[in-house]
């Protein structure tokens, strides 16, 4: 049935009519959210799962499916942006996380798992030849970069506009409450503007941090030149170049630096190699992270409570040698890399201006004509628009980011990823007007 009535006569006639239908639909959700508001600043203790009027409130999932507190059922495609590749249900991280649940939880010692992931983690990526684990991406990312200043010597870190590093270095705007880090600011997918800053920047600049594939910044993968470009450039001025690949290491066996044939000094992980439990790691360069070894007499300290937590060891090893084999990640990433052509095809047989951008498991809707090749690029897309269509997908059962983001997971059968094409496809059809007027 469409969603289209007639009120779709402007974008926001549609999207008035959008939420009052999304609020008369979510009782229970809305009065859990406001009640949340009492005691969490919006409601809320991560912001990117807030969008208004408020929030579903998820109740259960089982397999690739979530439930909210009014008993909808949705098709997860957001999947916990990217950290959910298992699933709500596997029975192989259930019982790895139960089996260690019955033998202790706060063991605070080293315990019999860790140094089995962190063999699994270094035999899977090429970069990785030592490894530390921590509690997120974000974290990773920090003892990356403040790793990178202390073998070099050096204070600026160069990050690239759009990107998103975590919750404290986040570069899509000014934020007050990023990581004090001296920073450079370059381009994504610009070779000649990020090398010459790499040069003009000389002997001061530390490190070079970049996603091989953008994620938050909208599923905007890297040219291997850009990426072989940087990798020139660092190696002639003495910067060390961080890849993080916190969501992309899971679009190829062994991330999307193994894939490339590129070595960076630094790599970062995290998001589903903890098994669905809170995970981050970073690695690389068996020189740089010795020297986190207490062993000797100049070793940097590296703290962190729950570093090796038994539950996210037991979790993640199981996930990476059991089931997320680099055989099931070709073939998931084959699978991801086929909705997209056929989500592009769609908007093509309309002749929308609607792109969905990524590589393999993760991609984004986009409503806009160009080549996009950097945030800036959608960044004309009306804010109405993007929450429109993000309203449609979740009244026809399909559970996505309200950026756009879609992504899949391993539970998922050929028929779900039909029914999103469908859902997808007759949300086109219903506003294909509005998308004509209204996309950059």
């Amino acid at each position: 049935m469409s969603l289209a009535t007639g009120t779709n006569i402007t974008l926001e006639a549609a999207l008035r009519e959008a939420e009052e239908r999304f609020v008369a639909a979510n009782p229970a959700s809305q009065r859990l959210h406001a009640r949340a508001a009492e005691v969490m600043p919006g409601g809320n203790t991560r912001t990117v799962l807030f969008y208004g009027p408020f929030p579903l409130t998820l109740s259960r999932g089982e397999g690739c499916r979530v439930w909210d507190a009014d008993d909808h059922e949705y098709t997860d495609f957001l999947v916990e942006y990217t950290a959910g590749l298992y699933g709500h249900s596997n029975p192989i991280i259930q019982g790895a996380v139960e089996a260690a649940l019955s033998e202790g939880i706060v063991l605070g010692g080293p315990n019999l798992l860790e140094a089995s992931f962190a063999a699994a983690l270094c035999e899977r990526f090429p970069a990785v030849e030592r490894i530390r684990f921590c509690n997120s991406g974000t974290e990773a990312n920090l003892f990356a970069l403040s790793a990178a200043r202390g073998a070099t010597g050096r204070e600026k870190v160069m990050a690239f506009r759009g990107g998103y590093h975590g919750g404290v270095l986040y570069f899509a705007g000014p934020n007050p409450l990023n990581a004090p880090f001296p920073m450079v600011m370059a381009d994504y997918n610009d070779i000649e503007g990020a090398v010459a800053l790499i040069e003009q920047e000389g002997a001061s600049l530390a490190a070079v941090i970049v996603e091989p594939m953008l994620g938050s910044g909208g599923c905007i993968p890297a040219t291997p030149e850009f990426l072989q470009a940087l990798r020139a450039a660092t190696e002639k001025t003495g910067a060390l170049l961080v890849f993080d690949e916190v969501m992309t290491s899971r679009l190829a066996p062994g991330g999307l630096h193994g894939v490339l044939g590129l070595t960076p000094d630094l790599v970062t992980l995290g998001k589903y190699l903890g098994g669905g439990l809170t995970f981050g790691a970073f690695g690389g360069r068996a020189d740089i992270m010795d020297r986190f070894d207490p062993r000797r007499a100049d070793a940097w300290s590296h703290a962190g409570t729950f570093n090796n937590n038994i539950l996210t060891m037991a979790a993640g090893l199981a996930g990476l040698t059991q089931i997320y084999s680099p055989k099931a990640a070709t073939l998931l990433n084959r699978r991801g890399d086929k909705l997209r052509q056929r989500l592009n095809a769609a908007a093509e047989r309309l002749n929308l201006p609607v792109q969905v951008t990524g590589q393999g498991s993760m991609m984004c809707l986009h409503a806009t004509a160009g080549p996009i090749r950097r945030p800036a690029d959608v960044a004309a897309m009306p804010k109405a628009l993007r929450d429109l269509l993000h309203f449609d997908l979740l009244a026809k059962g399909q559970y996505i980011a309200r950026r756009g983001m879609i992504n899949l997971s391993l539970p998922m059968e050929d028929a779900d990823i039909d029914r999103f094409v469908a859902a997808f496809t007759d949300m086109l059809e219903s506003r294909k007007s509005l998308i004509a007027q209204s996309a950059g």
